[in-house]
């Protein structure tokens, strides 16, 4: 958490970490919910999302609340170097955002939902940074897993755009890809629920305070 005098721009894949080829540690049981931490193998009918909203300490406690949310955790999307580290992606040498994975039942949670809330509980018009983190690891991302999901991610992204623009805030500086461009790290051990292992800890909820606009 914070970053003052953290870069602010990305590192060009030549520029970044090297990394390693294997992932250091490995993860178990999810806490709170009581499935895999690690969700590669998604059961069939679930879906994934993956966002980049700020610490993601705070954003997976969000997340892993949501009624239809089988399984979250947390991780490391949107960079260059493999299997990175904690401190690595913290030094802003990677390119990654601190991001994290939603594995839901979209009969019973739908994505648009999930992006509703993720507009509501950050200010996706900060650029580099949240509140008082700064860093490119801060960054507004969604990073999208089925064409159907790119499509509402543009559409709501253009909806909760033009409600900030009639109040005179910010442009959206979200970033939106495919999230097969690059891999998903999962994060160490340590970081996977923080905040049910420490409840007192940092929660960064930075946002617009407007809400999502009713939509048809």
């Amino acid at each position: 958490m914070f970053g003052f005098g953290k870069p602010t721009t990305l590192p060009t894949p030549d520029q970044a970490l090297p990394g390693r080829e294997q992932q250091m540690w490995t993860l178990g049981e999810h806490l709170v919910l009581h499935t895999p931490v690690v969700s590669d193998d998604v059961p069939d009918g679930l879906e994934v999302a993956v966002l980049g909203l700020g610490c993601f300490w705070g954003a997976e406690e969000v997340y892993w609340q949501l009624p239809g949310v089988w399984s979250t955790s947390v991780g490391y999307a949107g960079g260059s170097t493999p299997n990175p580290t904690y401190d690595e992606v913290c030094s802003g040498h990677t390119g990654h955002t601190e991001a994290i994975r939603v594995v839901f039942d979209p009969a019973k949670v739908s994505y648009a939902d999930l992006l509703k809330r993720f507009f509501e509980i950050h200010d996706p018009t900060q650029g580099m940074r949240q509140g008082n983190d700064v860093g490119t690891q801060y960054r507004s991302a969604i990073y999208w897993t089925t064409p159907e999901q790119e499509q509402t991610a543009r559409e709501l992204t253009k909806v909760y755009g033009e409600e900030l623009a009639r109040r005179g805030l910010g442009e959206i500086t979200t970033e939106i890809r495919p999230a097969g461009e690059t891999p998903y790290y999962y994060a160490e051990d340590a970081h996977q629920q923080y905040l049910a292992k420490n409840p007192f800890g940092y929660r960064c909820h930075a946002n617009t305070g407007v809400k999502f606009p009713e939509t048809s």
